[in-house]
Protein backbone atom coordinates (compact mmCIF):
# COMPACT_ATOMS: atom_id res chain seq x y z
CA UNK A 1 0.00 0.00 0.00
CA UNK A 2 2.60 2.38 0.65
CA UNK A 3 3.38 4.98 -2.38
CA UNK A 4 0.56 4.32 -4.21
CA UNK A 5 0.44 6.62 -7.25
CA UNK A 6 3.90 7.80 -5.91
CA UNK A 7 1.98 9.94 -3.28
CA UNK A 8 3.00 9.60 -0.12
CA UNK A 9 0.49 7.47 2.56
CA UNK A 10 -0.54 9.56 5.37
CA UNK A 11 -2.45 8.02 8.51
CA UNK A 12 -5.24 10.83 9.87
CA UNK A 13 -7.06 9.77 13.05
CA UNK A 14 -10.84 9.96 13.11
CA UNK A 15 -13.27 11.19 15.79
CA UNK A 16 -16.20 9.55 17.15
CA UNK A 17 -19.45 11.12 17.44
CA UNK A 18 -22.97 10.07 17.23
CA UNK A 19 -24.81 10.84 14.42
CA UNK A 20 -28.71 9.81 14.29
CA UNK A 21 -28.04 7.58 17.43
CA UNK A 22 -25.34 5.73 15.85
CA UNK A 23 -21.71 5.82 16.96
CA UNK A 24 -19.95 6.85 14.56
CA UNK A 25 -16.54 7.59 13.77
CA UNK A 26 -15.67 10.80 11.30
CA UNK A 27 -12.97 13.00 9.18
CA UNK A 28 -13.83 16.28 7.87
CA UNK A 29 -13.27 16.62 4.20
CA UNK A 30 -10.87 20.04 4.46
CA UNK A 31 -8.20 17.76 6.31
CA UNK A 32 -8.25 15.58 3.70
CA UNK A 33 -8.36 17.69 0.74
CA UNK A 34 -5.30 19.07 2.59
CA UNK A 35 -3.10 16.82 2.48
CA UNK A 36 -4.36 15.47 -1.40
CA UNK A 37 -3.65 19.58 -2.59
CA UNK A 38 0.00 18.71 -1.45
CA UNK A 39 0.66 15.33 -3.12
CA UNK A 40 -0.03 13.15 -0.39
CA UNK A 41 -2.27 10.20 -0.31
CA UNK A 42 -5.17 10.10 3.24
CA UNK A 43 -5.68 6.97 4.38
CA UNK A 44 -8.64 7.70 7.55
CA UNK A 45 -7.33 6.07 10.90
CA UNK A 46 -10.38 4.51 13.07
CA UNK A 47 -10.14 4.19 16.62
CA UNK A 48 -9.53 0.41 17.27
CA UNK A 49 -6.29 0.96 15.47
CA UNK A 50 -4.49 1.53 18.73
CA UNK A 51 -5.06 -2.26 19.07
CA UNK A 52 -1.02 -2.89 19.31
CA UNK A 53 -0.94 -5.98 16.81
CA UNK A 54 -3.23 -4.09 14.20
CA UNK A 55 -1.03 -0.59 14.72
CA UNK A 56 2.06 -3.17 13.71
CA UNK A 57 0.23 -4.42 10.76
CA UNK A 58 -0.62 -0.96 9.48
CA UNK A 59 2.77 0.97 9.85
CA UNK A 60 4.73 -0.26 7.55
CA UNK A 61 2.42 1.19 4.73
CA UNK A 62 2.42 5.00 6.73
CA UNK A 63 4.53 7.66 5.45
CA UNK A 64 3.49 9.83 8.08
CA UNK A 65 0.71 10.65 10.58
CA UNK A 66 -1.59 14.14 11.02
CA UNK A 67 -3.66 14.39 13.97
CA UNK A 68 -6.42 16.98 12.74
CA UNK A 69 -8.66 19.35 15.08
CA UNK A 70 -11.54 18.13 16.60
CA UNK A 71 -14.49 19.58 19.00
CA UNK A 72 -13.67 17.05 21.32
CA UNK A 73 -10.65 17.71 24.54
CA UNK A 74 -8.21 15.52 25.59
CA UNK A 75 -9.35 13.68 28.77
CA UNK A 76 -7.59 15.43 32.14
CA UNK A 77 -6.69 12.33 33.57
CA UNK A 78 -3.60 12.09 30.49
CA UNK A 79 -2.00 15.51 31.86
CA UNK A 80 -2.88 14.96 35.76
CA UNK A 81 -5.79 16.94 36.33
CA UNK A 82 -8.88 15.14 38.26
CA UNK A 83 -12.36 15.69 36.51
CA UNK A 84 -14.06 15.00 33.61
CA UNK A 85 -14.64 16.93 29.93
CA UNK A 86 -18.07 16.51 28.65
CA UNK A 87 -17.17 16.14 25.44
CA UNK A 88 -14.18 13.43 25.75
CA UNK A 89 -13.03 11.12 23.41
CA UNK A 90 -11.29 8.18 24.85
CA UNK A 91 -10.84 6.61 21.69
CA UNK A 92 -9.35 9.14 19.70
CA UNK A 93 -7.19 9.83 22.83
CA UNK A 94 -5.77 6.17 22.54
CA UNK A 95 -4.93 6.27 19.18
CA UNK A 96 -3.33 9.68 19.20
CA UNK A 97 -0.97 8.73 22.02
CA UNK A 98 -0.24 5.71 20.75
CA UNK A 99 0.67 7.28 17.06
CA UNK A 100 2.89 10.12 18.88
CA UNK A 101 4.62 7.87 21.06
CA UNK A 102 5.33 5.83 17.71
CA UNK A 103 5.88 8.41 15.14
CA UNK A 104 8.36 9.82 17.72
CA UNK A 105 10.47 6.61 18.35
CA UNK A 106 10.89 5.58 14.67
CA UNK A 107 11.14 9.32 13.38
CA UNK A 108 7.70 9.37 11.01
CA UNK A 109 6.96 12.64 10.12
CA UNK A 110 4.34 14.51 12.38
CA UNK A 111 1.76 16.67 11.65
CA UNK A 112 -0.61 17.76 14.26
CA UNK A 113 -3.46 20.30 13.72
CA UNK A 114 -5.60 22.43 16.77
CA UNK A 115 -6.63 18.88 19.41
CA UNK A 116 -3.12 17.32 17.71
CA UNK A 117 -1.13 20.03 19.09
CA UNK A 118 -2.55 19.61 22.75
CA UNK A 119 -2.37 15.73 22.32
CA UNK A 120 1.18 16.44 21.26
CA UNK A 121 2.04 18.30 24.43
CA UNK A 122 0.36 15.93 26.50
CA UNK A 123 1.64 13.05 24.86
CA UNK A 124 4.90 14.29 25.68
CA UNK A 125 4.71 15.50 29.31
CA UNK A 126 3.07 18.63 28.99
CA UNK A 127 -0.30 19.87 30.44
CA UNK A 128 -3.06 22.13 29.12
CA UNK A 129 -5.24 25.59 30.15
CA UNK A 130 -8.78 23.72 30.23
CA UNK A 131 -10.49 26.67 29.90
CA UNK A 132 -8.30 29.85 28.36
CA UNK A 133 -11.03 31.68 28.80
CA UNK A 134 -10.63 32.00 32.41
CA UNK A 135 -7.37 33.39 32.24
CA UNK A 136 -7.70 36.98 32.17
CA UNK A 137 -4.35 37.53 30.79
CA UNK A 138 -4.87 35.47 27.32
CA UNK A 139 -7.15 36.87 24.30
CA UNK A 140 -10.69 35.21 23.48
CA UNK A 141 -9.52 32.06 21.29
CA UNK A 142 -12.38 30.62 20.46
CA UNK A 143 -14.47 31.34 17.41
CA UNK A 144 -18.48 32.45 17.23
CA UNK A 145 -20.53 29.76 16.42
CA UNK A 146 -23.04 31.94 15.21
CA UNK A 147 -20.77 33.04 12.74
CA UNK A 148 -20.55 31.63 8.93
CA UNK A 149 -18.13 29.61 9.07
CA UNK A 150 -15.91 31.45 6.51
CA UNK A 151 -16.07 34.05 9.45
CA UNK A 152 -15.22 31.81 11.72
CA UNK A 153 -12.29 30.53 10.00
CA UNK A 154 -11.05 33.69 9.29
CA UNK A 155 -7.30 35.44 10.71
CA UNK A 156 -8.12 36.38 14.37
CA UNK A 157 -4.41 37.40 15.67
CA UNK A 158 -0.98 37.65 14.88
CA UNK A 159 1.38 35.03 16.08
CA UNK A 160 5.36 35.36 16.30
CA UNK A 161 7.11 32.79 15.10
CA UNK A 162 10.31 31.89 16.94
CA UNK A 163 13.39 31.31 15.41
CA UNK A 164 16.06 28.79 14.32
CA UNK A 165 13.01 26.64 14.42
CA UNK A 166 11.45 23.60 12.06
CA UNK A 167 8.49 26.44 11.40
CA UNK A 168 10.77 29.24 10.50
CA UNK A 169 12.46 26.78 7.66
CA UNK A 170 8.97 26.25 6.46
CA UNK A 171 8.02 30.05 6.22
CA UNK A 172 11.40 31.80 5.67
CA UNK A 173 11.41 35.51 5.75
CA UNK A 174 8.60 35.55 8.16
CA UNK A 175 8.24 36.04 11.46
CA UNK A 176 5.24 36.73 12.03
CA UNK A 177 1.69 36.01 10.40
CA UNK A 178 -2.21 36.15 11.18
CA UNK A 179 -3.84 32.99 11.62
CA UNK A 180 -7.41 31.82 12.84
CA UNK A 181 -8.48 30.88 16.69
CA UNK A 182 -11.37 28.29 16.79
CA UNK A 183 -10.42 26.59 20.54
CA UNK A 184 -10.91 26.68 23.79
CA UNK A 185 -7.99 24.97 25.34
CA UNK A 186 -4.53 24.99 24.94
CA UNK A 187 -0.78 24.16 25.76
CA UNK A 188 -0.01 25.41 29.64
CA UNK A 189 3.37 23.50 30.26
CA UNK A 190 5.45 21.80 28.02
CA UNK A 191 7.94 18.73 28.32
CA UNK A 192 11.67 18.72 27.54
CA UNK A 193 11.09 17.08 24.25
CA UNK A 194 8.72 20.05 22.95
CA UNK A 195 10.56 23.22 21.34
CA UNK A 196 8.34 26.52 21.11
CA UNK A 197 8.01 27.41 17.57
CA UNK A 198 5.50 30.26 17.87
CA UNK A 199 3.55 32.64 20.30
CA UNK A 200 0.64 34.56 19.74
CA UNK A 201 0.84 37.81 21.21
CA UNK A 202 -0.58 37.33 24.54
CA UNK A 203 2.11 34.67 25.42
CA UNK A 204 -0.02 31.30 24.76
CA UNK A 205 2.27 28.61 23.03
CA UNK A 206 0.50 28.69 18.88
CA UNK A 207 2.88 26.43 17.26
CA UNK A 208 5.87 23.41 18.85
CA UNK A 209 8.28 20.62 17.43
CA UNK A 210 10.23 17.64 18.58
CA UNK A 211 13.87 17.82 19.38
CA UNK A 212 15.78 15.90 17.30
CA UNK A 213 12.76 14.94 14.83
CA UNK A 214 12.94 15.29 10.99
CA UNK A 215 9.29 16.50 11.14
CA UNK A 216 6.91 16.49 13.88
CA UNK A 217 4.92 19.77 14.09
CA UNK A 218 1.77 21.02 16.51
CA UNK A 219 0.04 24.60 15.35
CA UNK A 220 -2.65 25.82 17.25
CA UNK A 221 -4.52 27.00 14.32
CA UNK A 222 -6.36 25.51 11.45
CA UNK A 223 -4.09 25.65 8.28
CA UNK A 224 -6.50 23.18 6.44
CA UNK A 225 -9.27 25.68 5.82
CA UNK A 226 -8.61 26.30 2.89
CA UNK A 227 -5.26 25.36 2.24
CA UNK A 228 -4.72 25.63 -1.18
CA UNK A 229 -5.87 29.92 -1.08
CA UNK A 230 -3.00 30.62 1.25
CA UNK A 231 0.86 30.43 0.31
CA UNK A 232 1.64 29.90 4.22
CA UNK A 233 -1.00 26.87 4.80
CA UNK A 234 0.26 25.16 1.78
CA UNK A 235 4.18 25.58 3.07
CA UNK A 236 3.28 23.92 6.04
CA UNK A 237 1.44 20.97 4.60
CA UNK A 238 4.10 21.17 1.11
CA UNK A 239 6.86 20.78 4.16
CA UNK A 240 5.14 17.87 5.65
CA UNK A 241 4.45 15.95 2.99
CA UNK A 242 8.02 16.37 1.71
CA UNK A 243 9.19 15.07 4.65
CA UNK A 244 6.52 11.87 4.56
CA UNK A 245 8.19 11.64 0.74
CA UNK A 246 11.62 11.15 2.38
CA UNK A 247 10.68 9.23 5.17
CA UNK A 248 9.40 6.64 2.22
CA UNK A 249 12.39 7.14 0.04
CA UNK A 250 14.36 5.75 2.93
CA UNK A 251 12.34 3.23 3.99
CA UNK A 252 12.15 1.50 0.68
CA UNK A 253 15.58 1.48 0.40
CA UNK A 254 15.90 0.14 3.63
CA UNK A 255 12.32 -1.64 4.63
CA UNK A 256 13.31 -3.48 7.08
CA UNK A 257 14.88 -1.22 9.23
CA UNK A 258 12.12 0.28 11.68
CA UNK A 259 10.25 -2.75 11.90
CA UNK A 260 12.55 -5.70 12.77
Amino acid sequence: MGNIFNRPVIGVVMCRNRVHGHLTQTLQEKYLNAVLNAGGLPVALPHALSEPELLESLLPHLDGIMLPGSPSNVQPHLYGENGDEPDADPGRDSLSMALISIALERRIPLFAICRGLQEMVVATGGTLYRRLYEQPELLEHREDPELPLEQQYAPSHEVLVQAGGLLSQLVPGCNKFWVNSLHGQGAKTLGPRLRIEAKASDGLVEAVSVHDHPFALGVQWHPEWNSDEYALSRLLFEGFITACQKASAEKNSQPDKNYQ
